[in-house]
């Protein structure tokens, strides 16, 4: 039976290590049969180097943006919803932040913290309402009935924010290569604006004028034709 190999990392960015750390994993993909990148093929595309390498001697097929999400034709609600993730201290630091600063904004925020707890909470405060978690469903449910997301650049959001036509607001991780590169990329090319954990304030959210938001690219993978690759072995 042929293997595939699934990652949206043909480049691994370590900083320093990245020559490194793009061998090594470029080695573990090369022991299956075939390599699916998410994203599309071209220069018009979500993941930039990531994703994309002038050689590479594994047969790749781009297989287009995956979300475990849909988009709803849906009336808009919130003006702004953040959805905050990633590791600690950060994650504190960025929510400490954000709170602090959206208390003063005129618009319905809906606010995520992401903290997995054993219970779902939901706060209302002022013009805020502040959950610990959502489940999948809410989470989409929410994100499509708000006008701007403000999370992290993980490629696993870029893809949703996609799927689901979002513009947003980008803080990438501090340190995280892969997010401060897919952060700038995408601000460079005037989907969505980025800024840094220590440099937001409200008037960035008032300021931001001029970017497309993200998109799928109308992209559509023939998925019969893909899963043929497993047929007759």
């Amino acid at each position: 039976m042929p293997s595939v190999f699934i990652t949206h990392q043909l480049n691994v960015l370590s900083g320093s290590t990245t020559w490194l750390s793009t061998k090594m994993h470029q080695k573990i993909i090369n022991k299956f049969d075939a390599c699916w990148v998410p994203d599309t093929p071209g220069d018009i595309n979500l993941s930039g180097k990531l994703g994309h390498v002038k050689r590479f001697e594994l047969p790749t097929t781009y297989i287009g943006p995956l979300s475990r999400f849909t988009k709803q034709e849906t009336e808009i609600k919130n003006d702004v919803m953040v959805l905050i993730s990633g590791p600690e201290p950060q994650r504190t630091m960025l929510e400490e932040r954000l709170l602090n600063e959206l208390e003063v904004f005129n618009g319905q925020v809906v606010f995520v913290k992401g903290v997995m707890e054993n219970e779902q909470t939901k706060e209302v405060k002022d013009n805020m309402t502040i959950y610990n978690f959502m489940t999948s469903a809410l989470l989409e449910k929410t994100i499509n009935e708000s006008e701007l997301i403000v999370s992290r650049s993980g490629y696993t959001t870029v893809m949703d924010l996609a799927k689901l036509n979002k513009k947003a607001l980008f803080i990438p991780t501090p340190g995280q290569f892969e997010q401060e590169y897919l952060a700038e990329r995408l601000s460079d090319m005037r989907l969505v604006p980025t800024c840094s954990q220590d440099d937001f304030n409200i008037k960035v959210l008032e300021n931001i004028t001029g970017y497309a938001g993200l998109k799928a690219f109308d992209f559509e993978i023939d998925f019969k034709k893909l899963f043929s690759f497993f047929e007759g072995e």
